[in-house]
């Protein structure tokens, strides 16, 4: 199924006025410095909490002036979760229920991949994110997260096979990684798993929801709520921060997070940059610093689900790092790439993020490590977007929970 729409003419990516939240760089703002800007947000915020900095919510809106459309491959998918490109530009996809597949840039979908382990699909596992070997033309290595019952509880693991020649099977499948402590809960395992510059393997690990489990985020004693950094054999990676420390994983690479959908290395900077989905409000993207404390639950821009303050209500505290960007209310940040290519110059660098509960593509211009526009792309199709990458022909193809892939390029 394809749908060819011209989005420049579309008037669906209506940019609409806010003026709330814009302050100067205190932690105490007054009325006096707030600034009102257009934001493509327009729904009034969960709390009455203020950003500590001016751009680090509601930003004002941009929109993309080059002409370019999206093309719908496939409508038949079963809830994907995760998608790679591979070399000969095919895709390699997850699907939640734990199959995963290849996908032809027409939209021919494969037979589930043999000697894919069980996952514990309830709740928010299954069959997670994914990502091939920068080797991948000869050794044909595939690295992927999911969500495993064990005997103490559930966990997220890592796994590495071989896809074989035909692909039609994994080969070789070990599981390299183990997220402990397990836990009975199945919700917000992560998991996204990405190659560093080095070489090594990023994993984000998620807070597994519950009060009681959620606050090993702040434990280094402890693979929840963290970014695991490690080798492709699963051991720590070498120059990993807590290395050597008691009472420290030295896997860990950060700590402090809740529910990261999203992982993405910066092609300038080569800065790894994380989206995790707060409660109600607090949706954060952040540049992860080897060592650094993101805050969660101790730190953040929501509230609970209740409508209860998370903790203390507080947003800042010393020793612990201030998102770049934030929304309240939520768009649901799922996975995320930096566009490069040129093939629409005004997107090169940006960040674009899919979101679920937003059921739009979020792209944020930045500036400097700081963001200085965001525009909503693709609302009129009413999917949750759940994961985008840039294919080997500079195209952004993104998943839909519903399940689709599309393909957006220039006209």
């Amino acid at each position: 199924m394809k749908n060819h729409i011209l989005i420049c003419l579309a008037s669906c990516f209506i940019l609409a006025t806010s003026c709330k939240n814009k302050n100067s760089e205190t932690t105490t703002p007054t009325p006096e410095t707030i600034t009102p800007v257009t934001s493509v947000e327009t729904d009034p915020p969960n709390s009455t909490y203020q950003p500590s900095f001016v751009g680090q919510t509601r930003i004002s809106a941009v929109k993309t002036t080059s002409s370019f459309r999206f093309t719908i491959l496939t409508s038949s998918l079963t809830s994907p979760w995760g998608i790679a490109a591979l070399p000969d530009g095919k895709f390699l996809i997850t699907e939640k229920a734990g199959n995963m597949r290849v996908v032809t840039t027409s939209g021919q979908i494969g037979a589930p991949l043999q000697g894919i382990p069980a996952v514990n699909s309830n709740g928010q596992g299954g069959l997670l994110g994914l990502c091939i070997d920068p080797a991948f033309a000869t050794s044909r290595m595939v690295y992927w997260s999911f969500s495993e019952s064990r005997p103490d509880g559930n966990l997220l693991a890592i796994a590495k096979g071989r896809i074989s020649a035909n692909e039609t099977s994994m080969e070789n499948v070990t599981v390299i990684y183990r997220a402990t402590p397990a836990y009975s809960g199945t919700n917000q395992y992560g998991s996204r798993v990405i190659f560093d510059k080095t070489g090594n393997l990023l994993v984000s690990s998620g807070d597994r929801s519950d009060p009681g489990i959620r606050e090993q985020a702040q434990a280094l004693n402890s693979s929840i709520g963290k970014i695991i950094r490690i080798t492709t054999d699963g051991q720590p990676a070498p120059g990993n921060p807590f290395i050597g420390q008691p009472d420290a994983r030295p896997e860990i690479y950060s700590s402090g997070h809740r529910n990261q959908h999203g992982l993405a290395i910066h092609p300038v900077t080569g800065d790894l940059w994380e989206g995790e989905l707060g409660p109600r409000g607090g949706d954060e993207i952040n540049i992860i610093r080897p060592g650094a404390n993101y805050g969660w639950p101790v730190i953040t821009y929501g509230i609970d689900y209740s409508g209860k303050p998370i903790g203390n209500a507080v947003q800042q505290q010393n020793g612990m790092e201030q998102p770049v960007y934030y929304w309240d209310p939520v768009v649901s940040p799922s996975g995320m790439t930096f566009y490069r290519g040129n093939r629409i110059p005004e997107w090169e660098n940006n960040l674009f993020i899919a979101a679920l509960s937003g059921q739009h593509i979020v792209r944020l211009v930045i500036t400097d490590n700081r963001v200085t526009g965001e525009e909503r792309l693709l609302v009129s199709e009413g999917q949750r977007f759940r994961d985008i990458i840039q294919g080997i022909d500079n195209a952004l193809y993104s998943i839909t929970d519903q399940g689709r892939l599309y393909r957006i390029d220039k006209e």
